[in-house]
Protein backbone atom coordinates (compact mmCIF):
# COMPACT_ATOMS: atom_id res chain seq x y z
CA UNK A 1 0.00 0.00 0.00
CA UNK A 2 1.57 3.59 -0.43
CA UNK A 3 2.96 5.82 2.15
CA UNK A 4 0.07 7.93 3.48
CA UNK A 5 0.49 11.60 5.90
CA UNK A 6 -1.98 13.50 7.01
CA UNK A 7 -2.23 15.77 10.33
CA UNK A 8 -3.47 14.18 13.43
CA UNK A 9 -4.46 16.94 15.40
CA UNK A 10 -6.78 19.79 15.24
CA UNK A 11 -6.42 22.49 12.60
CA UNK A 12 -5.48 25.60 13.64
CA UNK A 13 -3.09 27.65 15.47
CA UNK A 14 -1.68 25.27 18.66
CA UNK A 15 1.21 25.37 20.96
CA UNK A 16 1.98 21.81 19.40
CA UNK A 17 0.20 19.78 16.24
CA UNK A 18 1.41 16.04 15.69
CA UNK A 19 1.78 15.04 12.04
CA UNK A 20 1.59 11.00 11.29
CA UNK A 21 3.66 9.51 8.02
CA UNK A 22 2.63 5.48 7.76
CA UNK A 23 3.42 2.79 5.15
CA UNK A 24 6.77 1.13 4.04
CA UNK A 25 8.25 5.01 2.99
CA UNK A 26 7.61 5.92 6.17
CA UNK A 27 11.22 5.88 7.40
CA UNK A 28 12.42 7.35 4.48
CA UNK A 29 10.40 9.94 4.03
CA UNK A 30 11.07 10.72 8.15
CA UNK A 31 14.73 10.50 7.19
CA UNK A 32 14.65 13.22 4.06
CA UNK A 33 13.25 15.54 6.58
CA UNK A 34 14.82 15.07 9.71
CA UNK A 35 18.04 13.74 8.85
CA UNK A 36 18.96 10.49 11.25
CA UNK A 37 15.56 8.80 12.77
CA UNK A 38 15.92 8.15 16.11
CA UNK A 39 15.12 4.10 17.29
CA UNK A 40 11.81 3.21 17.14
CA UNK A 41 9.64 3.93 20.00
CA UNK A 42 12.13 6.53 20.76
CA UNK A 43 12.26 10.11 20.08
CA UNK A 44 14.63 12.84 19.78
CA UNK A 45 14.55 17.02 18.57
CA UNK A 46 15.53 16.95 14.81
CA UNK A 47 15.87 20.35 12.69
CA UNK A 48 13.54 19.74 9.72
CA UNK A 49 14.44 20.66 5.68
CA UNK A 50 13.46 20.82 3.08
CA UNK A 51 15.10 19.18 -0.26
CA UNK A 52 16.96 22.41 -0.61
CA UNK A 53 17.96 22.15 2.88
CA UNK A 54 16.29 24.91 4.36
CA UNK A 55 14.97 24.96 7.73
CA UNK A 56 11.34 24.63 8.07
CA UNK A 57 11.01 23.94 11.83
CA UNK A 58 12.54 22.14 14.93
CA UNK A 59 10.04 19.30 15.99
CA UNK A 60 10.22 15.88 18.24
CA UNK A 61 10.57 13.20 16.24
CA UNK A 62 9.39 9.74 17.06
CA UNK A 63 9.44 6.23 14.95
CA UNK A 64 7.45 3.21 15.59
CA UNK A 65 8.19 0.23 13.70
CA UNK A 66 5.81 -2.52 11.37
CA UNK A 67 3.62 -4.63 14.65
CA UNK A 68 4.52 -1.65 17.12
CA UNK A 69 2.40 1.00 15.36
CA UNK A 70 -1.19 2.22 15.60
CA UNK A 71 -1.84 1.45 12.13
CA UNK A 72 0.56 -1.88 12.20
CA UNK A 73 2.83 -0.60 9.57
CA UNK A 74 6.07 1.62 9.91
CA UNK A 75 5.25 5.10 11.33
CA UNK A 76 6.86 8.64 12.15
CA UNK A 77 5.47 10.92 13.68
CA UNK A 78 6.19 15.03 13.88
CA UNK A 79 5.57 17.00 16.75
CA UNK A 80 5.83 20.30 15.36
CA UNK A 81 5.36 24.02 16.18
CA UNK A 82 1.42 24.41 16.12
CA UNK A 83 1.61 27.30 12.89
CA UNK A 84 -0.25 27.27 10.29
CA UNK A 85 2.59 28.08 7.97
CA UNK A 86 4.84 25.10 9.59
CA UNK A 87 2.30 22.90 8.94
CA UNK A 88 1.79 23.55 5.78
CA UNK A 89 5.48 23.52 4.47
CA UNK A 90 5.67 20.30 5.94
CA UNK A 91 2.89 18.80 3.94
CA UNK A 92 3.59 20.00 0.80
CA UNK A 93 7.17 18.67 1.27
CA UNK A 94 5.78 15.37 1.96
CA UNK A 95 3.42 15.82 -0.85
CA UNK A 96 6.04 16.50 -2.93
CA UNK A 97 8.01 12.90 -2.05
CA UNK A 98 7.49 10.08 -4.64
CA UNK A 99 5.33 7.48 -3.08
CA UNK A 100 3.49 9.47 -0.78
CA UNK A 101 0.14 10.99 -0.79
CA UNK A 102 -2.60 12.63 1.72
CA UNK A 103 -4.29 10.24 3.70
CA UNK A 104 -8.15 9.90 3.41
CA UNK A 105 -10.39 10.38 6.28
CA UNK A 106 -9.87 7.14 8.93
CA UNK A 107 -7.27 5.89 6.81
CA UNK A 108 -4.73 5.61 9.53
CA UNK A 109 -7.61 3.68 11.31
CA UNK A 110 -8.51 1.13 8.43
CA UNK A 111 -5.30 0.46 7.77
CA UNK A 112 -5.31 -0.65 12.01
CA UNK A 113 -8.25 -3.10 10.91
CA UNK A 114 -6.66 -4.60 7.90
CA UNK A 115 -3.33 -5.31 10.05
CA UNK A 116 -5.33 -6.74 12.92
CA UNK A 117 -3.96 -4.01 15.17
CA UNK A 118 -7.80 -3.50 15.96
CA UNK A 119 -10.95 -5.21 15.06
CA UNK A 120 -14.36 -3.86 14.14
CA UNK A 121 -15.80 -3.24 17.13
CA UNK A 122 -12.89 -1.52 18.72
CA UNK A 123 -12.89 0.99 15.57
CA UNK A 124 -16.50 1.90 16.61
CA UNK A 125 -15.49 2.58 20.47
CA UNK A 126 -12.74 4.81 19.10
CA UNK A 127 -14.84 6.61 16.88
CA UNK A 128 -17.11 6.99 19.64
CA UNK A 129 -14.24 8.01 22.19
CA UNK A 130 -13.63 10.68 19.77
CA UNK A 131 -17.17 12.19 20.06
CA UNK A 132 -17.65 11.23 23.52
CA UNK A 133 -18.98 14.43 25.51
CA UNK A 134 -19.68 13.21 29.13
CA UNK A 135 -18.02 10.86 31.35
CA UNK A 136 -20.52 7.84 30.89
CA UNK A 137 -19.63 7.99 26.98
CA UNK A 138 -15.86 8.34 27.57
CA UNK A 139 -15.81 4.99 29.83
CA UNK A 140 -18.27 3.01 27.65
CA UNK A 141 -16.49 3.75 24.63
CA UNK A 142 -12.87 3.43 26.03
CA UNK A 143 -14.08 -0.06 27.49
CA UNK A 144 -15.42 -0.85 24.31
CA UNK A 145 -11.86 0.48 22.39
CA UNK A 146 -10.33 -2.32 24.93
CA UNK A 147 -11.65 -4.53 23.37
CA UNK A 148 -14.28 -5.48 25.69
CA UNK A 149 -16.47 -6.95 22.92
CA UNK A 150 -13.65 -9.11 21.09
CA UNK A 151 -13.20 -10.58 24.24
CA UNK A 152 -17.18 -11.98 24.54
CA UNK A 153 -16.95 -12.62 21.11
CA UNK A 154 -14.23 -14.39 21.23
CA UNK A 155 -15.39 -16.53 23.88
CA UNK A 156 -18.92 -17.05 22.23
CA UNK A 157 -17.17 -18.22 19.06
CA UNK A 158 -14.61 -21.16 21.28
CA UNK A 159 -17.76 -22.63 23.08
CA UNK A 160 -19.78 -22.75 20.01
CA UNK A 161 -16.68 -24.05 17.90
CA UNK A 162 -16.60 -26.86 20.42
CA UNK A 163 -20.52 -27.41 19.97
CA UNK A 164 -19.97 -27.72 16.04
CA UNK A 165 -17.49 -29.71 16.51
CA UNK A 166 -19.40 -32.29 18.37
CA UNK A 167 -21.81 -32.17 16.00
CA UNK A 168 -19.81 -32.83 13.15
CA UNK A 169 -18.27 -35.75 14.88
CA UNK A 170 -22.44 -37.41 14.89
CA UNK A 171 -22.52 -36.37 11.18
CA UNK A 172 -19.09 -37.95 10.33
CA UNK A 173 -19.98 -41.54 12.74
CA UNK A 174 -23.79 -41.92 11.76
CA UNK A 175 -23.54 -45.27 10.21
CA UNK A 176 -21.57 -46.39 13.57
CA UNK A 177 -22.18 -46.48 17.30
CA UNK A 178 -21.31 -43.50 18.65
CA UNK A 179 -20.01 -44.44 22.17
CA UNK A 180 -20.71 -41.35 23.67
CA UNK A 181 -24.25 -38.78 23.37
CA UNK A 182 -23.00 -35.38 22.72
CA UNK A 183 -26.18 -33.73 23.02
CA UNK A 184 -26.31 -32.91 26.72
CA UNK A 185 -22.98 -31.04 26.46
CA UNK A 186 -23.79 -29.41 23.52
CA UNK A 187 -27.24 -27.96 25.12
CA UNK A 188 -25.22 -26.56 27.68
CA UNK A 189 -23.16 -24.84 25.45
CA UNK A 190 -25.84 -23.87 23.10
CA UNK A 191 -28.68 -22.71 26.56
CA UNK A 192 -25.02 -20.68 28.14
CA UNK A 193 -24.23 -19.22 25.08
CA UNK A 194 -27.62 -18.22 24.54
CA UNK A 195 -27.95 -17.01 28.34
CA UNK A 196 -25.34 -14.35 27.83
CA UNK A 197 -26.92 -13.10 24.35
CA UNK A 198 -29.82 -12.04 25.49
CA UNK A 199 -28.57 -10.56 28.41
CA UNK A 200 -25.93 -8.49 25.96
CA UNK A 201 -28.79 -7.76 23.42
CA UNK A 202 -30.49 -6.21 26.57
CA UNK A 203 -27.35 -4.00 27.24
CA UNK A 204 -26.91 -3.00 24.05
CA UNK A 205 -30.58 -0.66 24.36
CA UNK A 206 -29.20 1.45 27.29
CA UNK A 207 -25.25 1.18 25.82
CA UNK A 208 -26.82 2.93 22.62
CA UNK A 209 -28.81 5.63 24.88
CA UNK A 210 -25.43 6.37 26.85
CA UNK A 211 -23.64 7.37 23.26
CA UNK A 212 -27.08 9.40 22.10
CA UNK A 213 -28.31 10.52 25.27
CA UNK A 214 -31.48 9.76 27.47
CA UNK A 215 -34.37 11.49 26.89
CA UNK A 216 -36.41 13.00 29.87
CA UNK A 217 -40.04 14.57 28.97
CA UNK A 218 -41.33 17.36 31.30
CA UNK A 219 -45.37 16.74 30.95
CA UNK A 220 -48.28 18.34 32.63
CA UNK A 221 -51.36 20.68 32.15
CA UNK A 222 -51.25 23.82 30.49
CA UNK A 223 -49.26 26.81 32.59
CA UNK A 224 -48.45 24.25 34.99
CA UNK A 225 -44.28 25.56 35.31
CA UNK A 226 -42.69 22.71 32.59
CA UNK A 227 -41.08 25.44 30.87
CA UNK A 228 -39.78 27.37 33.49
CA UNK A 229 -38.48 24.17 35.02
CA UNK A 230 -36.62 23.54 31.87
CA UNK A 231 -35.02 27.19 31.96
CA UNK A 232 -33.92 26.07 35.58
CA UNK A 233 -32.57 22.64 35.04
CA UNK A 234 -30.36 24.52 31.71
CA UNK A 235 -29.26 27.22 33.41
CA UNK A 236 -30.68 29.42 31.00
CA UNK A 237 -33.58 31.28 28.70
CA UNK A 238 -34.21 27.54 26.63
CA UNK A 239 -37.85 28.14 26.34
CA UNK A 240 -40.43 31.27 26.28
CA UNK A 241 -42.66 31.19 29.21
CA UNK A 242 -45.77 33.19 29.86
CA UNK A 243 -48.89 33.16 32.54
CA UNK A 244 -50.64 32.67 29.27
CA UNK A 245 -51.50 28.86 28.96
CA UNK A 246 -50.75 27.17 25.97
CA UNK A 247 -47.59 29.04 25.54
CA UNK A 248 -45.50 25.96 24.08
CA UNK A 249 -46.50 24.79 20.63
CA UNK A 250 -43.64 22.29 19.62
CA UNK A 251 -41.44 20.36 21.40
CA UNK A 252 -38.08 22.59 23.09
CA UNK A 253 -34.86 20.01 23.53
CA UNK A 254 -31.84 21.02 25.85
CA UNK A 255 -29.64 19.03 25.96
CA UNK A 256 -27.24 18.59 29.52
CA UNK A 257 -24.80 16.66 31.66
CA UNK A 258 -26.07 14.65 34.60
CA UNK A 259 -23.14 12.99 36.74
CA UNK A 260 -21.49 12.04 33.11
CA UNK A 261 -24.52 10.52 31.68
CA UNK A 262 -25.59 12.40 28.48
CA UNK A 263 -29.57 13.93 28.11
CA UNK A 264 -31.86 15.71 26.70
CA UNK A 265 -34.25 17.28 28.77
CA UNK A 266 -37.75 17.80 26.32
CA UNK A 267 -40.21 20.65 27.04
CA UNK A 268 -43.67 19.93 25.86
CA UNK A 269 -47.30 21.14 25.08
CA UNK A 270 -49.28 21.34 28.08
CA UNK A 271 -51.87 18.29 27.84
CA UNK A 272 -55.54 19.78 27.53
CA UNK A 273 -58.69 18.93 25.39
CA UNK A 274 -58.37 22.18 22.44
CA UNK A 275 -60.02 22.78 19.35
CA UNK A 276 -56.64 25.20 18.29
CA UNK A 277 -55.49 23.02 15.36
CA UNK A 278 -51.92 24.09 15.88
CA UNK A 279 -52.26 23.75 19.40
CA UNK A 280 -53.43 20.06 19.45
CA UNK A 281 -50.48 19.26 16.79
CA UNK A 282 -48.46 19.96 19.79
CA UNK A 283 -49.79 18.01 22.13
CA UNK A 284 -49.59 14.97 19.85
CA UNK A 285 -45.94 15.65 19.41
CA UNK A 286 -45.70 16.06 23.03
CA UNK A 287 -47.79 12.56 23.88
CA UNK A 288 -45.48 10.50 21.11
CA UNK A 289 -42.12 12.01 22.59
CA UNK A 290 -43.05 11.63 26.40
CA UNK A 291 -44.22 7.84 25.39
CA UNK A 292 -40.61 7.17 23.66
CA UNK A 293 -38.84 8.93 26.49
CA UNK A 294 -36.66 7.41 29.12
CA UNK A 295 -37.85 9.17 31.82
CA UNK A 296 -40.99 11.41 32.33
CA UNK A 297 -41.67 14.05 34.86
CA UNK A 298 -44.89 14.60 35.21
CA UNK A 299 -45.52 18.53 36.55
CA UNK A 300 -48.91 17.67 38.76
CA UNK A 301 -51.85 20.02 39.74
CA UNK A 302 -54.33 19.39 42.16
CA UNK A 303 -57.45 19.64 39.81
CA UNK A 304 -55.66 18.14 36.64
CA UNK A 305 -55.46 14.82 34.95
CA UNK A 306 -53.17 13.68 32.83
CA UNK A 307 -54.55 13.26 29.47
CA UNK A 308 -53.85 10.75 27.15
CA UNK A 309 -50.21 9.31 29.29
CA UNK A 310 -50.28 7.80 32.70
CA UNK A 311 -46.31 7.08 35.06
CA UNK A 312 -44.20 4.42 34.85
CA UNK A 313 -42.41 2.44 37.35
CA UNK A 314 -39.16 5.34 36.91
CA UNK A 315 -41.16 7.93 35.67
CA UNK A 316 -41.08 11.18 38.63
CA UNK A 317 -44.73 12.97 39.48
CA UNK A 318 -44.00 16.33 41.26
CA UNK A 319 -46.33 18.98 42.27
CA UNK A 320 -45.06 22.48 40.33
CA UNK A 321 -44.88 25.82 41.11
CA UNK A 322 -44.05 25.23 44.85
CA UNK A 323 -43.34 29.21 45.18
CA UNK A 324 -47.33 29.83 45.22
CA UNK A 325 -48.09 26.08 46.30
CA UNK A 326 -49.65 25.32 49.43
CA UNK A 327 -49.95 20.98 48.89
CA UNK A 328 -48.16 18.66 50.62
CA UNK A 329 -45.44 16.71 48.91
CA UNK A 330 -42.82 16.58 46.98
CA UNK A 331 -42.52 19.74 45.13
CA UNK A 332 -40.58 21.89 42.79
CA UNK A 333 -40.48 25.67 41.50
CA UNK A 334 -38.47 26.61 38.35
CA UNK A 335 -38.53 29.92 39.16
CA UNK A 336 -37.45 29.97 42.64
CA UNK A 337 -35.25 27.07 42.16
CA UNK A 338 -37.19 25.06 45.26
CA UNK A 339 -37.05 20.95 44.79
CA UNK A 340 -35.38 21.57 41.57
CA UNK A 341 -31.76 20.02 43.10
CA UNK A 342 -33.90 17.32 44.71
CA UNK A 343 -35.68 16.53 41.37
CA UNK A 344 -32.00 16.42 39.81
CA UNK A 345 -30.80 13.80 42.28
CA UNK A 346 -33.68 11.46 41.99
CA UNK A 347 -33.63 11.96 37.82
CA UNK A 348 -29.87 10.92 38.22
CA UNK A 349 -30.47 7.71 40.52
CA UNK A 350 -32.88 6.17 38.06
CA UNK A 351 -30.99 6.87 34.82
CA UNK A 352 -27.45 5.59 36.50
CA UNK A 353 -29.65 2.65 36.95
CA UNK A 354 -30.54 2.07 33.62
CA UNK A 355 -26.44 2.94 32.45
CA UNK A 356 -25.50 -0.12 35.02
CA UNK A 357 -27.03 -2.49 32.57
CA UNK A 358 -25.09 -1.27 29.99
CA UNK A 359 -22.73 -4.25 27.64
CA UNK A 360 -20.29 -4.43 25.77
CA UNK A 361 -22.27 -3.74 22.86
CA UNK A 362 -22.81 -0.11 21.81
CA UNK A 363 -24.82 -0.12 18.31
CA UNK A 364 -27.69 -1.33 16.85
CA UNK A 365 -25.61 -3.28 14.02
CA UNK A 366 -24.19 -5.40 17.58
CA UNK A 367 -27.26 -5.71 18.96
CA UNK A 368 -28.89 -7.08 15.23
CA UNK A 369 -26.29 -9.38 14.72
CA UNK A 370 -26.65 -10.89 18.52
CA UNK A 371 -30.13 -11.56 18.15
CA UNK A 372 -29.76 -13.01 14.65
CA UNK A 373 -27.46 -15.41 17.11
CA UNK A 374 -30.03 -15.78 19.21
CA UNK A 375 -32.60 -16.89 16.63
CA UNK A 376 -30.42 -19.52 15.27
CA UNK A 377 -28.98 -20.83 18.98
CA UNK A 378 -32.84 -21.51 19.01
CA UNK A 379 -32.90 -22.94 16.25
CA UNK A 380 -30.05 -25.37 16.36
CA UNK A 381 -31.23 -26.39 20.60
CA UNK A 382 -34.02 -27.28 18.09
CA UNK A 383 -32.70 -29.75 15.68
CA UNK A 384 -30.03 -31.23 18.65
CA UNK A 385 -33.43 -32.32 20.56
CA UNK A 386 -34.63 -33.75 17.67
CA UNK A 387 -32.11 -36.68 17.19
CA UNK A 388 -29.01 -37.40 15.64
CA UNK A 389 -30.83 -37.48 12.40
CA UNK A 390 -30.60 -33.59 12.38
CA UNK A 391 -27.05 -32.93 13.31
CA UNK A 392 -26.65 -31.50 9.97
CA UNK A 393 -28.99 -28.96 10.72
CA UNK A 394 -28.07 -28.34 13.90
CA UNK A 395 -24.09 -27.49 12.92
CA UNK A 396 -25.17 -25.34 10.51
CA UNK A 397 -27.20 -23.36 12.42
CA UNK A 398 -24.44 -23.24 15.06
CA UNK A 399 -22.33 -21.90 11.77
CA UNK A 400 -24.78 -19.23 11.51
CA UNK A 401 -24.81 -18.05 14.78
CA UNK A 402 -20.64 -17.99 14.42
CA UNK A 403 -20.56 -16.09 12.11
CA UNK A 404 -22.73 -13.74 12.96
CA UNK A 405 -20.63 -13.11 16.31
CA UNK A 406 -18.09 -12.69 13.65
CA UNK A 407 -19.34 -9.95 12.32
CA UNK A 408 -19.47 -8.09 15.27
CA UNK A 409 -15.49 -7.84 15.26
CA UNK A 410 -14.96 -7.86 11.77
CA UNK A 411 -13.67 -11.48 10.77
CA UNK A 412 -16.80 -12.08 8.34
CA UNK A 413 -17.22 -9.47 4.74
CA UNK A 414 -18.13 -6.21 6.61
CA UNK A 415 -17.33 -4.23 3.57
CA UNK A 416 -20.82 -2.69 2.74
CA UNK A 417 -20.59 -0.85 7.17
CA UNK A 418 -16.96 0.57 6.79
CA UNK A 419 -17.51 3.34 4.29
CA UNK A 420 -19.98 4.34 7.13
CA UNK A 421 -18.03 3.80 9.55
CA UNK A 422 -14.84 5.92 8.22
CA UNK A 423 -16.53 8.81 6.75
CA UNK A 424 -17.32 10.12 10.29
CA UNK A 425 -13.61 9.79 11.01
CA UNK A 426 -11.51 13.36 11.18
CA UNK A 427 -8.38 13.48 8.33
CA UNK A 428 -5.74 12.53 10.31
CA UNK A 429 -7.33 9.35 12.00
Amino acid sequence: METIFALASARGKAGVSVLRISGTEAFEAGQKLAGNLPQPRHSAVRVLKNAAGEALDEALVLTFAAGSSFTGEDTVELQLHGSIAVISAVLQELGAMAGLRLAEPGEFTRRALENERLDLAQIEGLGDLIEAETEAQRKQAFRVLSGALGQKAESWRTRLIRAAALMEATIDFADEDVPVDVSPEVLDLIDAVASELRIEAEGAIVAERIRDGFEIAIVGAPNAGKSTLLNALAGRDAAITSEVAGTTRDVIEVRMDLNGLPVTVLDTAGLRETDDLVEGLGIERALVRAEAADIRVFLQSSDHEFLGIHPKDDDITVLGKADISTSDGFAVSGKTGQGVSQLISRITAVLEQKASGAGAAIRERHRVAILNGIEALESARIEVCNGPDRAELAAEDLRTVIRALDSLVGRVDVEQILDEIFASFCLGK
